[in-house]
């Protein structure tokens, strides 16, 4: 049973930055679930607007369009790259078709200020640190949509670290037993957990814990997703070194019992952030989607007695956080300071994220900075 929860005494502020303009001029490429159902949504809830989308169909381009009252919808991304209106791009597409957009994007940093970029940024690191230098030498400031950060919950457990409820950190993990969606374009990358999933978590950890020394991973085939392509990173299970003593695991149980198959579900998703002064509990409820299912966190700390806290918001992390990272893009066109989720940072995701890959592949500990050396990453 849990233990009673008290209101907050401390305020936590879990809603996204807020740029002064909402009438910067937003190009869409890609019509999309997520553009179509969570950025879009997200985007108008705060008063941002795209003026423009491309997608490979013209026709689903054109449905996205009248649902969300886009004035204009290009024949396909070139043209809607060149449009001088165009002051972000925002990327929507499969990992592997990213670069070839970005690549183009660059040609027209004459009106093209800052670019949204999916995760993963690019097939493997490699790649992402070619997407990075491209839109460094142009000018163009780069941001990756790394929406679990504006989470509430995340965002509520990196404030509690960051005033000092929970002390130092010591142990934290995240538990997910959830059946995802899997995109069709996965079947031509041969992966699918660490680079679409455990991305989040990793990341999440990077922003709670910063960067971790060494990585342990190791995984085994989705017996459900094996029925429908190959690969090997099906249930993922890592754990992050800190040289100081600090550990993070994660475990993504992607397969979460038979429960496609006859069985009863046990489906969601829950952390825990252990520190020397307190600890925080939390749960994400984007499991429960397109049911609004808000995050929750509950904390306690020997600053505050032996009692349980726990802030109530009605927020969700699908659609209402993908707002978090265009927002926090345009603010920083604004101030001139780069993006919380600016490209060089996620460098450093996504070589948490190979460090997972190689590990598993070899059996031992890799250290993700090895890995950025190795691509020439680490200015």
């Amino acid at each position: 049973m849990s233990p009673t929860a008290y209101e907050s005494p401390i305020a936590l502020d879990v809603a996204p930055p807020r740029p002064v303009r909402t009438d910067v001029a937003i190009g869409c490429v890609g019509a999309g679930f997520i553009m179509d159902e969570c950025h879009l949504v997200a985007y108008s809830s705060v008063g941002l607007r795209a003026t423009a989308i491309a997608s490979r169909r013209m026709e689903r381009a054109k449905q996205v369009a009248a649902r969300h009252g886009i004035e204009t919808v290009h024949a396909d991304y070139r043209a809607l790259l060149a449009d001088p209106r165009i002051e972000i791009v925002d990327i929507a597409v499969p990992p592997d078709v990213q670069i070839e957009i970005v690549r183009e994007a660059v040609r027209h940093a004459d009106h093209i200020r800052g670019i949204l970029c999916q995760k993963p940024l690019g097939v493997d690191l490699a790649q992402a640190v070619s997407i990075v230098r491209m839109c460094e030498e142009a000018g163009i400031t780069l941001a990756v949509n790394q929406n679990m950060r504006f989470d509430p919950s995340v965002r509520a457990a990196r404030q509690l670290l960051e005033q000092g409820w929970l002390g130092t950190p010591v142990l934290a993990t995240i538990d997910l037993r959830a059946i995802p969606h899997w995109m069709p374009w996965q079947k031509r990358q041969g992966w699918v957990t660490f680079r679409i999933l455990s991305i989040h978590h990793l990341d999440t950890f990077r922003h709670w814990l910063g960067d971790p020394d060494r990585v342990m991973a190791s995984a085994c085939p989705d017996p459900r997703t094996s029925r429908s392509f190959p690969h090997h990173d099906g249930i993922a299970l890592y754990v992050l070194e800190y040289g100081d003593g600090l550990r993070a695991a994660g475990w993504d149980d992607v397969w979460a019992g038979p429960a496609r198959e006859g069985a009863a579900a046990e489906i969601g998703i829950q952390w825990r952030l252990e520190g020397t002064e307190g600890t925080a509990i939390g749960t994400i409820g984007w499991p429960k989607y397109p049911a609004r299912e808000p995050s929750t966190v509950r904390f306690t700390s020997t600053r505050l007695g032996r009692l349980w806290f726990a802030p109530q918001w009605d927020v969700v992390w699908f659609p209402d956080a993908f707002s978090g990272p265009m927002c926090d893009l345009i603010a920083s066109l604004e101030s001139g300071r780069p993006p919380m989720l600016n490209g060089r940072d996620n460098l450093k995701t996504m070589a948490v994220v190979e460090a997972c890959y190689r590990s598993a592949a070899e059996h031992r500990a890799v250290s993700p900075a090895e890995l950025l050396a190795e691509c020439g990453a680490t200015n």
